[in-house]
């Protein structure tokens, strides 16, 4: 890649952050518009977990092959196809005619978003050169999400009141296009020198495994067993083939060494639990505020906003306390506070007040605004340099399938015991278990983000790294030489 100009790097990240920003907005914005669509469109529960969960499915089934793709045949190129894709997906999703289109067209726009993100961080990586003005670069990408959370209700609920919910995919437009024009212009092309060979049959194994799961989850409540089972027992085995194909390739889609770091796997099952307890939670805050509460989406969006600016506020603090102290404060101080709040929703038994939702919001918010910024930091804690972008794309990766699973289970919880015929009277009990859920993810934030982030841990990332070098490299660092 070229060397570029200050200006014009600057002018790459903000259009890589324009990708995120309609990336991120999509799915905070989709949350709002949920009782509406399901009025218009006569949605079951399930069919609202399946608008969610069939874009985070997708998009997790699908990231590290656009990532290792883009590595290979060029990251400019794939970039511009995925906010084609993206951008065509949401005018689609506007124009759908019933649920199952809907769904369908989420499945488009997530195959575009798996060729945003993962790409724009490559591109931001190889334009950053210089470390210091690349940790701004990431840093103010990572802002993004932070400024997606604290519009995303307010803008779903004012489109959603004004216009309907079909105008939540319109915005994606103009962003899209005006992006993909910068694109064409302004972003070189970059490859890496070596890209990892393609692994489609570990790709399949994991779209089978992850799509069985959740359908195998969402479909439980109305569902025979039979099918259920038959699903089940297709991830089982998905899963058994996926450990056993990986173990001997050479170059895997996973490589399963990376899960001897207990920061590794740390940071994996922590980016599953805290972004099930963000989908979950919004789910079951939406569904709360409009159908059991009657407030309509902008006034929905307006209560939830102390979760938003908790979510903005502290994601900043979270990435000054991991640059200068680690990762083990932010996820500490997470981990008590979604707990917390997780803990104050199921104990209310139905009698929910003002007081209550405020303070669960803010405690919410202040949570996962300090568990994102450690995910990466903690997956990648010792790595060699090398294989830091394949560990924080299986932490991307966990963040998604968190979020699928999040849905796919409260949902689930939710569905088996909220009565279609006495909503209102049902939906609180029906929900107190879920919340339960929820503060169980919060405290799996907290233990884990305690054991994986110590000096045992340490060593154990130490020990991967070094196995994880080229045997040369590792000879040579061994006994001293060219260390």
């Amino acid at each position: 890649m070229p060397e570029l100009s200050p200006r014009h790097r600057m002018l790459v990240l903000a259009i890589c952050c324009m990708s995120l920003l309609i990336v991120s907005l999509d799915n905070t914005v989709l949350n709002v518009a949920l009782p509406s669509m399901q009025k218009e469109l006569h949605a079951s529960l399930a069919g609202l977990q399946w608008t969610i969960d069939a874009y985070t499915l997708v998009l997790a089934s699908l990231l590290m092959l656009a990532g290792s793709t883009a590595d290979r045949i060029g990251r400019r190129k794939v970039f511009i196809a995925g906010l084609v894709i993206f951008t065509l997906g949401s005018l689609l999703c506007s124009l759908a005619p019933t649920l199952e289109t809907l769904v369908a067209f989420r499945m488009v726009q997530a195959v575009g978003g798996s060729m945003l993100n993962p790409v724009a961080m490559s591109i931001i990586t190889n334009t950053f050169t210089d470390p210091r003005e690349r940790a701004r670069a990431i840093g103010a990408w990572g802002s993004v999400v932070g400024i997606s959370m604290a519009l995303g209700p307010l803008v779903g609920g004012l489109l959603v009141d004004s216009v309907g919910w079909r105008s939540i995919f319109w915005i994606n437009l103009p962003v899209g296009l005006t992006a993909l024009l910068l694109t064409l212009h302004y972003v070189p092309e970059s490859r890496a020198p070596r890209a990892r060979r393609p692994d489609p049959v570990g790709q399949i194994l994991v779209i089978a495994l992850l799509g069985s799961l959740t359908y195998a989850i969402i479909e439980a409540p109305t569902s025979g067993a039979v099918k259920i089972v038959a699903f089940g027992a297709v991830a089982v085995a998905s899963l058994i083939g996926l450990l056993r194909y990986e173990h001997r390739r050479d170059e895997p889609l996973i490589d399963l060494r990376f899960f001897r770091s207990a920061p590794f796997s740390g940071a994996t099952v922590i980016a599953v639990c805290g972004f099930a307890a963000l989908s979950g939670f919004l789910f079951l805050s939406t569904l709360y505020l409009q159908n059991v509460r009657g407030l309509d989406a902008l006034h929905a969006g307006l209560w939830m906003l102390p979760m938003a600016v908790m979510c903005f506020v502290c994601a900043p603090l979270s990435g000054r306390l991991v640059g200068s102290r680690g990762p083990r404060v932010p996820l500490l101080i997470a981990g008590v506070a979604m707990t917390a709040s997780g803990v104050l929703f199921a104990a209310s038994e139905g009698k929910t007040s003002n007081t209550t939702l405020i303070i669960g919001y803010v405690l919410f918010g202040l949570g996962f605004g300090f568990v994102n910024a450690p995910i990466t930091n903690t997956a990648v804690s010792g790595m060699p340099r090398s294989q830091a972008g394949v560990a924080s794309a299986v932490a991307s990766t966990s963040r998604q399938i968190g979020g699928t699973l999040g849905v796919a289970v409260i949902g689930a919880v939710l569905a088996s015991g909220v009565s279609t015929t006495a909503y209102k009277d049902t939906f609180m009990a029906a929900a107190g278990p879920a919340w339960w859920i929820i503060a169980g993810c919060g405290l799996a934030v907290l233990v884990l983000g305690a054991l994986t982030s110590g000096a045992w841990a340490r060593k154990t990332a130490e020990r991967t790294a070094f196995r994880l070098q080229p045997e040369p490299v590792r000879t040579r660092n061994s006994t001293g030489v060219g260390a």
